[in-house]
């Protein structure tokens, strides 16, 4: 019997007296609740476990999948809709359906799991517009490995999903994010540039990685800088994308030209770059006209970027990457050793490249015929970039006699 019934009952016996009134019951109800209170936090306290992750946290997008996967036969769903461009230039939607704010049940290592996800409708995100939010997940017991184990496999199952593909991220506010959906490793040979270039930079790039001892027991800050130079469209930042596949690496695409970024958010970006990640600064020369050009309140500054790459702040265990095509309108103190430790020129395709992209691109062809078709295009086009010679070889995709005939029909 309910205690409230009970209570009733001795109101109403006559045996019981009168003087108990009505007065007397409330307060005996009182007295329950405020009793089934205390029990109840004691009990979470002592006996239940909980988890709470924030949006802004890394494993947040992680545990919603996760979530996604385990709640299956959950009816109340949100969608996430996205555009992914393919190379052919078709565009596919795909619809993501994750549980939706609320509260569902999971069962998880013979364990219930109440797993709420809230949304603060009066707080949002300034750079984004996305309300904040959090996921709490809250089980029987006092044993944290469940929880280990659930963001254990969260991770493993985002890393699956990217296998095979690199992961673009942007700048978003103080945060990186990912942009668009991950791309499929391009082929480090898919990128032909002149004879010795590729090795010599993938070399050093896998010595830094694979030797952070050598520098901290020197006493070198275990960072390395790279820059690419040279003509458009020759390469280079597709050079950066492959050598992000063949190490297994993310990209993290900053633009120094975003009007919004500071010096302090500069520093924090780069503070904070996801773990084995490229941090891709391109066009550089486009940032800075003039060193001074952008002093001032809220804008990036040119000492600003100089201190972000290797100031007394300056974050560690990082590898940048600059592009630019006018080398010469680069400050002295921007590529200095110490913050650029590897330059590189990527010019005009050379004799070597033209044959060696004749041949990936018509591989049933002699070697022959990818030397007659280097010799007739340079002797058209003294200086002749990648990007155009892929254009003429997709106009001729299977017509490698075409494609050598019609050399001077490539476009300038």
């Amino acid at each position: 019997m309910p205690l409230s019934d009970f209570l009733d009952g001795l109101k109403d016996n006559p045996y019981f007296g009168a003087g108990f009134g009505l007065v007397g019951v409330g307060t005996a109800l009182a007295l329950a609740r405020k009793g089934a209170q205390v029990g109840m936090v004691f009990f979470r306290r002592n006996y239940m476990i909980t988890l709470e992750v924030p949006s802004r946290d890394k494993s947040y997008h992680w545990l919603l999948s996760w979530i996604t996967k385990h709640a299956r036969h959950t009816q109340h769903l949100s969608v996430e809709t996205s555009y992914q461009a393919h190379e052919s230039g078709r565009v596919h939607t795909q619809f993501d359906f994750h549980p939706s704010p609320g509260n569902h049940i999971i069962w998880y290592g013979r364990k219930w799991i109440r797993v709420e996800r809230t949304r603060e409708k009066q707080m949002v995100d300034l750079h984004t517009g996305t309300p904040w939010e959090s996921v709490t997940f809250t089980a029987l017991g006092r044993d944290r490995q469940i929880f280990f184990n659930i963001l254990q496999e969260a991770r493993e199952l985002a890393l699956k999903q990217e296998e095979g593909r690199t992961v673009m991220y942007t700048a978003m506010g103080g945060e990186w994010r990912p942009f668009g959906f991950p791309r499929r490793r391009r082929p480090l040979s898919s990128v032909v540039l002149e004879r010795g270039v590729t090795d010599r930079i993938v070399q050093d790039v896998k010595d830094f990685i694979g030797n952070p001892r050598w520098y901290t027991d020197r006493g070198i800050p275990y960072r390395r800088g790279y820059l690419l130079y040279g003509p458009p469209g020759c390469g280079k930042s597709s050079f950066i994308t492959a050598l992000a596949g063949e190490l297994g690496y993310s990209i993290c695409l900053m633009s120094l030209s975003d009007r919004t970024l500071s010096d302090d958010r500069l520093n924090h970006l780069l503070s904070v770059a996801p773990q084995q990640s490229i941090i891709l600064l391109e066009d550089v020369d486009a940032a800075f006209v003039n060193p001074l050009a952008f002093q001032g309140m809220g804008r990036l500054t040119f000492s600003g970027l100089l201190n972000s790459l290797d100031g007394v702040a300056s974050s560690e265990a990082r590898i940048v990457f600059m592009t630019t095509n006018y080398i010469e309108r680069l400050d002295a103190a921007l590529i200095r050793p110490g913050r650029v430790d590897l330059k590189q020129y990527i010019g005009h395709c050379s004799h070597y490249q033209l044959a060696q992209m004749f041949g990936r691109f018509y591989p049933e062809t002699p070697h022959s015929d990818g030397d007659r078709f280097a010799q007739d295009a340079l002797s058209v086009h003294p200086e002749i970039s990648a990007a155009q010679v892929q254009g003429h070889f997709l106009l001729h995709k299977t017509d490698p006699q075409g494609a050598i005939n019609n050399v001077r029909e490539i476009k300038e």
